[in-house]
């Protein structure tokens, strides 16, 4: 072929860009395309007014998920290593071997665990505020830490960097604290230990994110929901309160990071955290009104 022949074969060129040689097609028209007018297509490329048609011609199911997926993400995915899952599972481990150390592990549970009286210094009883959050690093026995800790690890391995560290150090915070509040509430004589408030308070934000992100999180609601009733059946001797407590706590710090995505809502987002730390403790002045 000639140089001249190929100059005045139009398929050569763009046909939106006559001046530009180009050897790609639209995959609907397949009309010649320059590298400015390809939009990448789930196979090969297509043309803008292919592109065009194709969006004009789109169902109202699929312009809602182009919509929810084009928006800022809620969290975005940090990657790495789930360094506080990680730290959280040693810790507890930790706490747990030392629990085991005759004369010393009995100490160390009962200063760690939570009592609901322990936290009003009107009462004669030590004055241990504390144990609202400690408690999750106490456990009764080793199916119990190693039940817990297998969740948490499950679990963080894809939340946390989701998340990112500080937001799911967060979320397991308070979802502690609700499990407490929760059983300072509703059973307040019980002692209680175990991270299991935590625990269902990562289900519940898992579940709240999953949805919001158009996840199918019908298998987690399967999970959530018989473990939540695990708690409920006599003989299993597990603090339903606790379960029920992180549950709404966690579900709601997910609903908090869902609605405040955007980078510019960082501080709504923060302040939010802040109220529902506020809202919990404001909750433990019920108490008093109802027991004693």
């Amino acid at each position: 072929m000639t140089s001249a022949d190929f100059q005045k074969n139009t398929d050569n060129y763009c046909y939106r860009h006559p001046e530009r040689q180009s050897f790609v097609l639209c995959q609907r028209c397949l009309r010649t395309i320059c590298p400015e007018c390809q939009t990448q297509g789930a196979v090969g490329v297509i043309c803008p007014e292919c592109m065009a048609e194709q969006r004009k011609n789109r169902t109202t199911a699929q312009r809602k998920a182009e919509k929810r997926w084009s928006r800022p993400r809620a969290v975005a995915t940090y990657g790495g290593r789930p360094v506080v899952t990680y730290a959280i599972i040693a810790l507890t481990a930790l706490t747990y071997l030392i629990t085991l150390i005759p004369g010393i592990g009995e100490v160390v549970q009962s200063t760690l665990l939570f009592w609901a009286p322990s936290l009003y210094p009107v009462l004669p009883v030590a004055f241990e505020p504390w144990t609202v959050l400690t408690v999750a690093l106490v456990h009764s026995s080793f199916w119990h830490i190693g039940l817990n800790m297998l969740a948490l690890w499950l679990i963080g391995r894809s939340l946390e960097p989701l998340l990112g560290r500080w937001r799911f150090l967060a979320l397991y915070v308070l979802s502690t604290l609700g499990g407490s509040v929760a059983v300072a509430l509703l059973s307040f004589s019980t002692p209680v230990v175990g991270a299991s408030g935590a625990i269902f308070g990562l289900f519940g934000a898992l579940l709240v994110i999953g949805r919001h992100l158009g996840a199918n999180v019908t298998g987690i609601a399967i999970i959530l929901g018989l473990n939540l009733v695990i708690g409920f059946i006599p003989g299993f001797n597990v603090s339903w309160q606790a379960h029920v407590g992180g549950l709404v706590v966690g579900a709601l710090v997910g609903f908090i990071f869902s609605v405040t995505r955007s980078p510019r809502r960082r501080i709504l987002q923060i302040a939010l955290l802040i109220a529902v730390a506020v809202g919990l403790l404001a909750l433990l002045l019920i108490p008093p009104f109802l027991y004693f």
